[in-house]
């Protein structure tokens, strides 16, 4: 690690005393230079934060210093000190650690975005995720229990299904291919599944594809199950189905607005703790590298967390 002078916001940004730092995929592949989009070097690695307020740019107009607040930037969240523009940053409700902050924001939204926006979820529909032990597939899960739908969850191992259970899925369903389709169609009334939710796109992903009921919606999330797979574009038509890609970064960019409104029910969830984020393995800043290696290794269960402050399993500062 390098000692390096605590950075100074910008207009429009905030100073955060940094308390937790979330570490997924996505922040992995970005580090590694593998993501689509690729940062400024050099680099400092954390995409989404937790912590305290501690300085104001001269056009910050909403939070204030001593707030507690969880924020997404691009880079920098591996650090004791971070900056991050006031749009993009939230106060954390009372009820909430900055553990549980930090691995909040961006997986909770983008299931929402997924769910509500592109799939139009119905309430008794039958929806099916992947990787549901991780912590974009967890979120799905518990935001797929609250707007009705019945929830199926793809996992694979005993302790991951288990895991996704205790989270409010319904129905689990292991990840072996050999007569995997014929037991997702018992789960699902002999029909198959309305929605799936995507976040893997793995060997299943076809096998998932035609397992849908008519007129399905196949969420693309991420490709966290390897080399991104194809599909023939005449099973669309076949199942009256369509395959719709969720990509919440461009979400926020170019539906501000919306995506705000979506923030806000979600904090309003978990000031009620209808959502209560599951912290998964958490590390100390020193071993950030090893945060990151098990991030992309697929065995972890909830949000990975960086712990930079020994106070981010606290509810107040």
């Amino acid at each position: 690690m390098i000692e390096l002078a605590a950075p100074s916001p910008r207009a429009n940004e905030i100073l955060i005393e940094v308390h937790a730092c979330g570490m997924g995929y996505v922040d992995a592949l970005v580090a590694l230079g593998a993501y689509q989009v690729k940062p400024p070097t050099p680099y400092t690695p954390g995409l989404e934060i937790s912590g305290v307020v501690t300085g104001l740019g001269a056009e910050v107009r909403r939070l204030k210093v001593g707030d507690r607040v969880m924020a997404s930037a691009f880079g920098g969240g591996l650090a004791e000190y971070a900056v991050a523009p006031e749009a993009s940053s939230w106060r954390i409700p009372d009820s909430m650690t900055f553990g549980e902050a930090a691995g909040f924001r961006t997986n909770y939204i983008t299931a929402l975005h997924g769910l509500k926006d592109r799939a139009a979820i119905e309430p008794d529909e039958c929806l099916l995720v992947f990787g549901a032990s991780g912590g974009v597939g967890i979120a799905a899960v518990q935001i797929g229990a609250l707007l009705g739908a019945t929830i199926v969850a793809a996992a694979s191992t005993e302790e991951k299904r288990a895991f996704a259970t205790t989270h409010g899925a319904h129905h689990v369903i292991d990840v072996n291919p050999d007569g995997w389709r014929d037991r997702l169609k018992v789960i699902c009334n002999g029909v198959g599944p309305n929605v799936i939710f995507d976040p893997v796109c793995g060997p299943l992903f076809e096998t998932a594809f035609r397992s849908q009921a008519w007129r399905g919606r196949h969420l693309v999330v991420g490709f966290a199950g390897g080399p991104i797979p194809k599909l023939p574009v005449n099973l669309t038509l076949m199942k009256g189905a369509s395959l719709v890609g969720v990509d919440v970064r461009q979400f926020s960019l170019f539906e501000r607005d919306r995506a705000d409104t979506h923030m806000a029910q979600l904090l309003e969830w978990a000031e009620q703790r209808l959502l209560i984020p599951p912290v998964g393995r958490r590390f100390p800043l020193a071993n950030f590298s090893e945060a990151m290696k098990f991030a992309m290794s697929g065995k972890g269960m909830g949000k990975t967390i960086v712990d930079v402050s020994d106070r981010s399993t606290t509810t107040q500062s």
